[in-house]
């Protein structure tokens, strides 16, 4: 079943969902605060777990997580926050589980993208601007930059795909 560090993982990232998914829904913000108790409770968390192997583990988890998101953040796919968000989620997964988890928040944003694309009624427009990103990658043409939509219904509160992809990460790869 479950061991002492999944359900400790699950008790610190349950309540941060909780609240994430709030903010970032209603305010398309999150507070730094939240991200501040999130990286300290993953630090403490892993080391009284695992000692100084579990601070290592802890600290890599956030410099990993950071690196990860900060490369789409680059290019414009991510908020700020969201990037403080998940490398403070990586440090409560630790080191080990950053590349499965990031892989499973960019599943759970991708599903989020479409219901979001759906119910806005912007597919045809969203799929067109898709197809002009692929054909920015290619040598010679230039990556187009978009405007963020003024209409919040046609934006994705990817702190939201964050935490839930983060809590599917756990009871997957840990459980």
């Amino acid at each position: 079943m479950f061991d002492t560090l999944t359900i400790t993982n699950f008790a610190l990232l349950a309540p941060l969902a909780a609240l994430i998914t709030y903010h970032d829904s209603r305010y398309r913000r999150i507070p730094n605060a939240f991200v501040l108790a999130a990286l300290v409770g993953g630090l403490a968390v892993n080391t009284v777990a695992n000692g100084w192997g579990g601070a290592w583990s802890s600290a890599g988890g956030f410099v990993l997580a950071f690196v990860l998101m900060f490369m789409l953040h680059v290019f414009g796919a991510m908020g700020a926050g969201d990037v403080k968000l998940f490398a403070a989620i990586g440090s409560i997964v630790g080191a080990p589980l950053v590349v499965p988890t990031f892989l499973t928040v960019v599943l759970t944003g991708g599903i989020l993208a479409v219901v979001t694309m759906v119910r806005g009624g912007v597919v045809k427009e969203t799929l067109f601007r898709v197809a002009q990103i692929f054909v920015g990658l290619l040598p010679g043409w230039e990556m187009p930059r978009f405007a963020v939509p003024a209409e919040r219904g046609h934006t994705i509160p990817y702190g939201v795909a964050i935490t839930f992809g983060s809590l599917i990460s756990v009871a997957v790869f840990r459980g």
